[in-house]
């Protein structure tokens, strides 16, 4: 028996967050004597599962076919794999790549699925698991009947896993092509490239409500802040809908959850969809025009202003 974690990673290393849940299944796996193992999907995969390797022994289905994440195709190799290496539990960090795959692969395995998953105990020698509910407003503990368990865990609720004094075992596994399902067709991908660290694993996250209406504002303030900061830039959905911010920049319930060290909010009212993205970062800080907004009843320090006044006096102290 083993846990299998799916890894997500950049050009050459697994992401912090695959990590994170690593380490969940480390944890699990001390409990139950079983063995943890990466389970790494893509093509042209050397560099990656070499470094995964530093952390757990890998199964690596590199294959053409697989250069791209397309739900259909990457769903069938994991339940293939967890069939043959008769997983237990299948675990990945809770992102829209996992969000979009292992629903598919649970329903190949017949297999209970609990998504955003923050914390876990035993009771009883069963596996209790919590997990936020309506937009974070209230959190549910639920058990999952059956096997394996398939669980897309917070990164920011765990921290990631250290790596092993000894690297861990790459083994090859054997895509067959003809038994790879071919109903999605990968078009293309619409993205603003930037210099700057994913939200998720950015120290500090600099976001932004309506306060800017183009997108040269966007970068003129919340851009220029961000990098006078080393951070993320970060906005909520209002800026998405209104096509000057990208989808992957968006934070709260229905974008990224987020829990850097410093969260700076310009402009952002502090809406519940909002909030439920961003709580739990360790220091909030807020400039609203609004004195009563909701965003100062969790923000550490508060400022009340406008921010197209008090940004450009931020950026200009901080390269100062």
């Amino acid at each position: 028996m083993v846990i299998l974690v799916v890894a997500e990673y950049d050009t050459a290393h697994v992401r912090p967050g695959s990590r994170s849940a690593l380490g969940v299944a480390r944890d699990l796996a001390a409990r139950s004597g079983e063995r943890v193992e990466w389970l790494v999907l893509g093509s042209g995969l050397d560099s990656v599962a070499s470094d995964a390797a530093r952390f757990a022994p890998v199964t690596v289905a590199d294959h053409p076919l697989l250069v791209q994440a397309t739900a259909d195709r990457y769903a069938r190799v994991i339940a293939d794999v967890a069939r043959a290496h008769e997983a237990s539990v299948i675990l990945a960090n809770a992102t829209t790549f996992a969000k979009d795959i292992l629903p598919r692969a649970a329903a190949l395995l017949g297999a209970a699925m609990a998504g955003d998953v923050t914390g876990y105990s035993f009771a009883d020698g069963e596996l209790l698991l919590r997990r936020p509910m309506y937009a974070g407003a209230t959190t549910a503990t639920v058990t999952l009947a059956g096997r394996p368990y398939i669980i897309t865990v917070r990164a920011s609720a765990f921290p990631p896993a250290e790596p092993l004094a000894k690297s861990g075992e790459c083994v090859a596994w054997n895509v067959v092509a003809a038994t790879l399902p071919n109903q999605i067709e990968y078009v293309g991908l619409e993205s603003r490239p930037t210099m700057r660290p994913d939200l998720t694993e950015a120290r500090v996250v600099v976001s932004v409500g309506r306060a800017f209406r183009s997108s040269e504002e966007f970068e003129q303030y919340v851009g220029r802040l961000a990098d006078a900061l080393k951070g993320a830039a970060g906005c909520t959905r209002a800026l998405v809908d209104d096509g000057i911010t990208p989808n992957e920049w968006q934070v709260g319930q229905t974008g990224k959850v987020v829990a850097p060290e410093l969260y700076v909010a310009l402009g952002i009212s502090g809406a519940i969809q909002h909030l439920a993205g961003m709580k739990n970062s360790r220091i909030v800080v807020a400039v609203n025009s609004d004195a009563e907004a909701p965003i100062f009843s969790i923000a550490n320090y508060g400022l009340v202003g406008d921010v197209r006044q008090i940004t450009p006096a931020l950026i200009e102290e901080l390269n100062r």
